[in-house]
């Protein structure tokens, strides 16, 4: 297989080269960490007042793990390093209790992001010669805009179409000869239902391959997207506390992705204990961030769980690689590509004056996409014969619903106490999707 290698010096460097670039970038991170008002406080907490104090890369350890409630109690200012007037951009994910996940970007920040992103888009054979139709949500969503920038660093045409309305997305594959897209795995699957469905031709396109990501998605899928639509599909791993997507990605091999270590120190972790597990072994993937200088983040638990790869990969890349994301230590759902906590629910219908005490979140797959539907138990005073209220009331908790997760749900009115009651914890989620093995 001919590889291509973006920055082949960094890629195959060899892994001794590799630990003292991460030990010095290490410090820096550190010294810039030390400027927000979160890491003052709580390096000094552990001892670390400077970039001196870090001699190892098993200082690390030292460093206390950050979290979401970290990023969340922080809000809007106490993860950003750098005067406001240095930065040029922020993207944000939504919370449960209405404070985001804000992460700011400096000129800087943008640039080595950019790079990362085309590093991950030209491993997979991309090239100028591509075009590229970004078929992702754009906005405070990194992946939209990161894959954009990258795909325009390769110097790619890149066709900006979001996501949704596929007949529009058809034509544009169509006009402009799209080889390359991007998409969550299970839009891509509903592509290739909706061409069969409008009669679209796959001769009349010049699809090469696709990127995938943003959801877990079996090995099982990845092939039948392939089969379905004569593409190779190359899974991609982000989050937006570490920029977005180019943290990690497959390359032409398709056996792991690489984790870009030049730009993130990897662990994984046992989620109970929070010690390191053995390579191979599944944990919890925990991340610091080296190249960014407006909002550092040392040692963020992700909850995302893989593991190492033992073993190097055909490439010649000496970037380990991690196995494909099986699910999340916590209870985030991810519905369609969105990430959405139970919590968001809850919050939005139990404003509600009409709504009763008890609610039921039941996740099911409509042909190759998720379906989310809400059933939850009305006041008595609100329950009657009269359809029209009723129907009135669906609406409104559908509405609310959809401003507040982004996903348009389902929606079941039941009378009071006819839902299910489990004795202890509330069983409030059932997720009758299939399950990945």
């Amino acid at each position: 297989m001919n590889h291509q290698y973006w920055n082949e010096k960094i890629e195959k460097m060899p892994r001794k080269e590799l630990e003292v670039w991460q030990l010095e970038r290490l410090k820096d991170a550190v010294g810039v960490s030390l400027r927000t008002p979160f890491y003052k406080n709580r390096l000094s907490q552990a001892g670390i007042k400077s970039p001196g104090d870090i001699k190892t890369l098993e200082d690390l350890k030292r460093i206390p793990f950050t979290t979401k409630h970290d990023l969340r109690d922080g809000f809007p200012y106490g993860f950003l390093a750098v005067p406001k007037e240095e930065v040029i951009r922020l993207h944000a994910s939504s919370g449960t209790t209405g404070a985001p996940t804000t992460i700011y970007f400096s000129r800087d920040d943008i640039s080595r992001w950019t790079s990362f992103v085309a590093r991950c888009i030209y491993g997979t054979g991309c090239t100028k010669a591509d075009v590229f139709q970004n078929m992702i949500t754009y906005g405070l969503f990194t992946g939209g805009l990161g894959f954009h920038s990258g795909g325009e660093e390769v110097g790619m045409m890149v066709i900006p179409s979001g996501a949704g309305n596929t007949t529009r997305q058809f034509r544009l594959m169509r006009d402009f000869g799209t080889t390359v897209l991007h998409a969550t795995p299970s839009f891509l699957l509903h592509v290739e239902s909706k061409m069969r469905e409008e009669g679209v031709s796959r001769d009349s396109l010049r699809l090469k391959r696709a990127f995938a990501g943003a959801e877990p998605y079996s090995e099982d899928t990845r092939r039948r997207i392939e089969q379905l639509l004569h593409i190779d599909v190359y899974n991609s791993y982000g989050l937006s506390e570490m920029n977005g997507p180019g943290v990690a990605f497959e390359c032409q091999e398709k056996n792991g992705l690489h984790i870009w270590e030049d730009g993130y120190i990897a662990e994984i972790i046992n989620p109970e204990t929070l010690q390191p597990v053995a390579d191979g072994e599944r944990g919890e993937l925990v991340l610091t961030i080296l190249c960014r200088e407006a909002t550092p983040i040392l040692r963020y638990r992700t909850r995302d769980l893989t593991g190492f790869m033992p073993g190097p990969c055909p490439c010649g890349r000496t970037h380990r690689r991690l196995y494909r994301i099986t699910g999340r230590s916590d209870d985030m759902l991810i519905i369609n590509g969105v990430n959405v906590f139970p919590s968001q629910i809850e919050e939005a219908i139990m404003a509600m004056k009409e709504v009763g005490n008890n609610y039921l979140i039941e996740l099911e797959k409509d042909g190759v996409l998720d379906r989310l539907t809400v059933k939850t138990e009305v006041t008595p005073e609100s329950f009657m014969d009269d359809t029209r209220p009723l129907n009135a009331l669906k609406e409104k908790i559908r509405r609310i619903l959809q401003a507040s997760i982004t996903i348009n749900p389902r929606v079941e009115l039941h009378e009071s106490g006819s839902l299910p009651v489990t004795e202890g914890k509330a069983v409030r989620v059932k997720d009758l999707r299939p399950k990945d093995i």
